[in-house]
């Protein structure tokens, strides 16, 4: 595989967030507008202090953003000679090269106009491996951040292309091709990806905040991943 990165070896490829920069900044930033908003509460008078708790609210909200920052791992994917290994402070998921049937970025409809979504969509050709490596703690993440992706509909019946739709419902239980079935969580996660493959086309959704690069170069650079890699297995 002819992968090459400044921060990578020949055979492996790091993406490291765009969410993740600042964390140490902002968190200090925070910390600092918290100890200014509090000394403001003390010494300004009371009919005053409304321009204290607004400081430590923004305080607050910035101290909070940035420990998620830090708390994120170093980098949101590897790519190598394997697949794509995505990590998430709840736990990762991997996907084999062999398994991925078509990326590329989203697109849905607006109205009259057909628009890309700022993600990377991912197709597998099959679940029960790609399950196997995602932890419950994820799906559970995964099924909360991708409710706003529900509301997308590309059918013909949806004249803006904003519809909820009928199939929103989740069924207690799921039965895969391979025989297994899955209850809970599991079954309300590949139900998810079964519905967003139905109404976006893929399976697995990257937030471009989880990149190093806009939508369009990251599936191209999948693109030539799996390309270099399947044409090295053959």
């Amino acid at each position: 595989m002819s992968i090459t990165s400044e921060v990578a070896t020949p055979k492996q490829l790091f993406i490291k967030a765009q969410s993740k920069s600042n964390g140490l900044t902002t968190s200090i930033f925070g910390g600092s507008l918290l100890l200014i908003g509090s000394i403001m509460l003390k010494v300004l008078p009371s009919e005053l202090s409304i321009t204290g708790f607004v400081i430590v609210s923004i305080g607050i909200i910035a101290s909070i953003m940035g420990y998620y920052k830090i708390k994120e791992p170093d980098y949101s994917m590897t790519i190598d000679e394997k697949g794509i290994l995505y990590q998430h402070r709840h736990g990762q998921w991997f996907i084999d090269w062999a398994n991925v049937q078509r990326i590329d970025v989203p697109k849905a409809n607006l109205g009259l106009e057909l628009i890309d979504l700022h993600l990377v969509g991912i197709k597998l050709k099959t679940y029960p491996a790609f399950l196997q490596t995602v932890s419950q703690r994820l799906m559970t993440n995964m099924l909360m951040e991708q409710r706003p992706l529900l509301m997308h509909n590309n059918d013909d019946g949806c004249a803006t292309g904003f519809c909820a739709g009928e199939d929103l419902v989740s069924k207690g239980k799921i039965k895969l091709v391979d025989g297994t079935v899955l209850t809970g969580v599991k079954a309300m996660f590949v139900q998810r990806m079964e519905l967003l493959r139905k109404r976006l086309g893929f399976d697995i959704y990257i937030n471009e905040a989880e990149l190093d690069r806009a939508p369009k170069d990251f599936v191209a650079l999948l693109r030539a991943c799996q390309n270099d890699v399947l044409s090295n297995r053959d």
